[in-house]
């Protein structure tokens, strides 16, 4: 894998400086969640240890892969236009083989290998792990453009990989699969039932990682509460559970933010809190997709909790870390939502004055139970309703990052501004990469990587600007 490494996990630049000359050059494309983006550097990882280089232009590939997502109709266009924009390369001679794997291949796999015809292997994701293997035997004349299995796959801390964020931070996929099954998702359709990968296995690739100089581990899974209940269930003496994984990870040498994405309220323990609270690499951070408030909304999406049982956890978090960052998502226009449910929902947001809050309007998705409902909203009010919810979010946000100013914070320096080279950007830990905004440094100097302390000095909606200041 690494000529001067034993470890199976290369960074994206390591992985560029391996490129061959006159080898075989893939190109990646991987698109949707980070879940996603992490089968996506399994691929990366078999194919570079199979003889591959990596280039970052795919006109210089002999192999592009798309990893395509199939969640929501928009990542699906997004999904085919890149197929289509990459099958353009090959008929213009640029590209030999375009390969087609993911969420949206393993959905619609029928639909299409009939309808693009020009993709050359479609790879489900039952099988993505498998792509050397399958192009080795395509290119061996093997005509199969079909590789499609359950999703059973769990990688181990030797599965080679390549870290395609900067190398400070890094994605830790802990599980595959979903537990729950809300009306509204497909993704158990997609990604099977819940899998838990063994905590050993967990914690060994956080050290791989953290030993070639990632600090961020942001925790990702379908659902991180219910991590370790398929292996309970079989063996009541397993040890994987959240807290279990929670306490190991803190314990790394080197780790300075663990960050957890995707913590549904119905598992968020008191252990759990407690661990975050008392734990100072733990980020106190919680991304909770309540999804609604309205009990009969919440039944109807098949979330199996109350209006009740969501505040006494916002409640009980807030109590024993007011520092805490909640992040959250709604979803506005589900099959039957009253105008009166929304204006509960719009109160809601008001009260609680969510830190972070996605708003989604619905989106009927095939095979669903959501999908099938009758008394479904018209567009016209799932946008004003969106509007709406997101109105009053933006006042809450300004209002919570004016406060910021004057405050000295850690900020982890990420490189130039993508906005203008005369700055500097990073990010608190209180901003998750990707989804959250940034801290814009508009005075001193720092490397990339490294963890500066900033006073804020100015504000806006989404990002924050601030100058290094020497710690107090």
């Amino acid at each position: 894998m690494n000529e001067n490494s034993n470890s199976p996990v290369v960074s994206h630049a390591e992985a560029l400086a391996q490129s061959r000359a006159g080898g075989k050059k893939v190109h990646f494309v991987s698109l949707g969640c980070p879940k996603n983006l992490v089968d996506g550097e399994i691929m990366l990882g078999q194919l570079l240890k199979d003889g591959y280089s990596v280039t970052d232009n795919a006109e210089e590939a002999d192999t592009v892969v798309v990893n395509t997502c199939g969640f929501i109709d928009e990542a699906k266009k997004e999904s085919v236009s890149k197929i289509l924009e990459m099958t353009e390369l090959k008929r213009a001679g640029s590209v030999n083989k375009v390969v087609v794997a993911g969420c949206l291949t393993q959905r619609y796999k029928d639909e299409l290998v009939e309808g693009l015809p020009e993709a050359d292997l479609f790879i489900g994701s039952g099988e993505f792990q498998n792509i050397a293997k399958i192009l080795k035997n395509h290119e061996a004349g093997d005509t199969n453009k079909r590789f499609f299995n359950l999703p059973t796959y769990l990688q181990e801390e030797e599965t080679p990989r390549v870290n395609s964020q900067p190398g400070y931070r890094a994605y830790l996929k802990i599980s595959e699969g979903c537990l729950k099954r809300c009306a509204f998702c497909a993704i158990p359709k997609i990604r099977g039932n819940l899998q838990s990968r063994r905590l050993p296995a967990i914690v060994n690739e956080a050290k791989l990682l953290v030993a070639g100089g990632v600090r961020e581990l942001n925790i990702i899974s379908h659902d991180f509460t219910d991590f370790g209940w398929d292996l309970r269930r079989k063996n009541p003496e397993a040890i994987e559970n959240p807290a279990e994984l929670l306490r190991a990870l803190s314990d790394i040498k080197g780790l300075d933010w663990v960050r957890v994405l995707y913590l549904y309220p119905d598992g968020i323990s008191d252990e759990v809190i407690e661990l975050i609270k008392t734990r100072e690499n733990l980020v106190k951070y919680f991304d909770m997709p309540l999804q609604h408030i309205n009990n009969r909304v919440l039944k109807s999406m098949n979330r199996h909790m109350t209006r009740e049982e969501i505040v006494d956890r916002l409640t009980k978090i807030r109590a024993e870390i007011p520092e805490a960052v909640i992040r959250t998502q709604f979803i506005v226009g589900f099959p039957g939502e009253t105008e009166e449910e929304f204006q509960e929902l719009l109160a809601f947001v008001k009260e609680q004055r969510f830190d972070r809050v996605g708003c989604f309007m619905y989106s009927p998705e095939d095979n669903t139970p959501g999908g099938k409902m009758p008394n479904q909203i018209d567009e016209e009010t799932k946008q004003r309703r969106h509007d709406e919810l997101m109105a009053v979010q933006m006042e809450i946000s300004r209002e919570k990052h004016e406060a910021f100013i004057g405050k000295v914070v850690p900020v982890l320096v990420e490189g130039l501004s993508e906005e203008t080279e005369l700055l500097l950007q990073g990010r608190m830990s209180q901003q998750a990469p990707d989804i959250d905004g940034v801290v814009l440094i508009n005075d001193g100097q720092a490397e990339i990587g490294e963890i500066v302390h900033v006073r804020i000095t100015e504000s806006m909606d989404y990002d924050l600007i601030g100058e290094i200041v020497e710690p107090t």
